[in-house]
């Protein structure tokens, strides 16, 4: 499959801008983003505003999968820590991450989107069970996918089932929504005099153990040289900015 190169049509899709830098993008969330203010669970204003910011690319023509995270509910490497056995506990992150798909899904189409879940663990009553040739369809489609369930396997992160899914589905990026406007020499929050990078490699990412995404994404990435965008996911229009080409957050790559 050819990135940049896939038809569009059905469900009086639009045809996107040819000057778009990216046309079918990857959106990771994690599971925190969707808490608001709140130190735990899903908080509906701040759904909505996610919805609402992915209605503004979906507008443009850019055929959007998602890849939601689970940490406001349950995460389970931190339940391993505390005695749980760690297969156990990240298959219960897993079903954490398809409530957050499924509260996603809502916000969206009461928006008027059309949104299917598909999840790496079969559980037909909720959600499609993922097949990669009907999510390329559906994207095809102008439908947003929204994967669920990690890539189904304990000891693998959110973060590599997003490399993995991008890749599957042909994505030309992954854009990393976060709370800080990109990747830092530290972390902003804690240290006031860390600087940002405007872009870094794939080596210096994981050679100065800068936490983008874990290192098997990273080194899944840069195996088929697909492109990170970390950004500020809660300022207005970002995402819209960067499909537009525009430099917002920092580029791994």
């Amino acid at each position: 499959m050819t990135r940049g190169s896939r038809p569009i049509g059905g469900q009086g899709r639009k045809v996107p801008d040819p000057k778009l830098k990216y046309k079918r993008v990857l959106l990771k969330i994690s599971g925190e983003a969707l808490m608001g203010d709140r130190g735990y669970g899903i908080d509906p204003a701040t759904v909505e505003y996610m919805a609402v910011e992915v209605e503004k690319i979906i507008k443009m023509g850019v055929q959007v999968a998602i890849v939601i995270g689970g940490g406001n509910i349950f995460r389970g490497v931190e339940a391993s820590v505390k005695g749980m056995e760690r297969a156990s506990a990240d298959y219960m992150g897993m079903l954490a991450t398809v409530i957050n798909a499924l509260a996603l899904q809502n916000a969206l189409e009461r928006i008027g989107l059309q949104t299917r879940v598909q999840s790496a663990i079969e559980m037909r009553e909720l959600a499609e069970t993922y097949i990669r040739r009907k999510a390329v369809r559906h994207l095809e489609k102008g439908r947003i996918v929204i994967f669920a369930a990690g890539t189904g396997n304990p000891y693998f992160t959110t973060d590599t089932a997003a490399a993995l899914r991008a890749m599957e589905v042909g994505a030309d990026v992954i854009c990393k929504g976060t709370k800080v406007d990109g990747v830092y020499t530290a972390d902003p929050m804690k240290h006031p005099g860390a600087k940002k990078f405007d872009a870094i490699s794939y080596i210096d990412v994981l050679k100065n153990n800068l936490k983008v995404m874990d290192a098997t994404a990273i080194s899944l990435c840069m195996d088929n040289n697909l492109p990170i965008v970390v950004f500020n996911i809660k300022k207005a229009d970002n995402i819209k900015n960067l499909i537009m080409g525009r430099k917002i957050g920092t580029r791994v790559g």
